[in-house]
């Protein structure tokens, strides 16, 4: 393996031998290499020098007055309806920016301009489930399985009639790029991977990690529990907040950043909850010591059907025993909606 240093904190990694070209960082991008393509053979694996240094990257400083990515285009391919921020020639290199989980295309708010600025075509979709974007048909299976996103990457190429581009995202988005980097190599110039080898073993995926690493994953069982699914849909926003805090101790997050990301979050297929459309009642207990009363208004989009909310007066938790007349009038009361339905 070569290293080629192109100025000072800002070196790249040729391999003599690797399956497809790789970019140790963006830094050399955007600091005026615009047409930094290394030249490696596609053969078998890498060979590593253990000894060689790390490269470190120093961080730009960028100052452009961008508070949104705007205006969205959209494309379709043979599921999705894609939501894309483009800018730059569309004569330039293509460079597909791809966010992660739980973040949007905000995350490029700075990187995405600059890379414009240096005669980038820039492309920023939103990951499935995420923001604008919507499934095409309401039987598809909504999966967010790393073959999946790696496979909606080469689709987004495919139907923008973009032959090959420069793969870049971090998180959920370098499982993407890696993943469609390394099964479709004809479609990816050059790899940008926060993270680095970022698709998953699955023959190794019960092997438990350091505790201190495993506890950063406290969210991937949680969201398989139906009361992780259903904080997931009440606390988009506070859940982000929590994941971007634990992932990026140094990052002074603004409520400013999270209200924008939280817009994302607001996609119906972000997370799947089936919907009720018999006629129903709902009834909150206004002394309910474990869940306090609201208006139902929290709830209402989950009830497709005709739906009323009411709040009983002095009832607690267990309202059918403490309120049998309440709970029977209810009965009868949903009883008579099904005929009007």
């Amino acid at each position: 393996m070569v290293r080629v240093a192109l100025e000072p904190n800002r070196t790249i990694w040729r391999p003599s031998s690797i399956s497809l070209p790789f970019i140790a960082a963006f830094a050399p991008l955007v600091s005026g290499a615009s047409s930094l393509h290394p030249t490696v053979s596609r053969t078998t694996t890498p060979s590593i020098d253990a000894t060689l240094s790390v490269p470190t990257i120093s961080t730009p400083i960028f100052d452009f007055k961008v508070s949104h990515l705007e205006l969205l285009k959209y494309v379709n391919t043979s599921r999705l309806r894609i939501a894309y921020y483009e800018s730059g020639p569309r004569t330039g290199p293509p460079v597909l920016l791809l966010h992660g989980w739980p973040y949007d295309i905000l995350a490029y708010i700075a990187v995405a301009p600059a890379l414009a600025a240096k005669g980038y075509r820039v492309l920023v979709p939103y990951l499935r489930g995420n923001g604008p974007i919507t499934f095409l048909y309401t039987d598809t299976f909504r999966s967010g399985e790393q073959a999946t996103l790696g496979y909606d990457i080469i689709e987004l190429l495919d139907a923008l009639s973009i032959p090959s581009a420069t793969f870049a995202g971090y998180d959920w988005g370098s499982m993407g790029a890696c993943v469609a980097a390394a099964l479709w190599p004809e479609k990816c110039n050059v790899l940008v991977s926060v993270n680095s080898y970022q698709i998953q073993d699955l023959s190794i995926a019960w092997n438990p990690l350091d505790p201190t690493i495993e506890s950063g994953f406290w969210y991937f069982y949680y969201f398989l529990t139906p009361r992780g699914e259903q904080a997931l849909v009440r606390n988009p926003k506070d859940i982000a907040r929590m994941v971007w805090t634990r992932n990026s101790p140094r990052w002074n997050v603004t409520e400013e950043e999270l209200d924008r990301a939280a817009k994302t979050f607001e996609n119906p297929d972000y997370v799947t909850i089936p919907k009720i459309s018999v006629p129903s009642v709902t009834l909150d207990g206004d002394a309910d010591g474990n869940f306090p009363a609201t208006n139902g208004s929290g709830t209402a989009k989950y009830f497709t059907g005709i739906r009323v909310h009411r709040q009983i007066e002095g009832g607690g938790h267990d309202l059918p025993q403490e309120m049998p007349e309440a709970f029977i009038d209810a009965v009868v009361e949903v009883s008579g909606l099904r005929g009007s339905d």
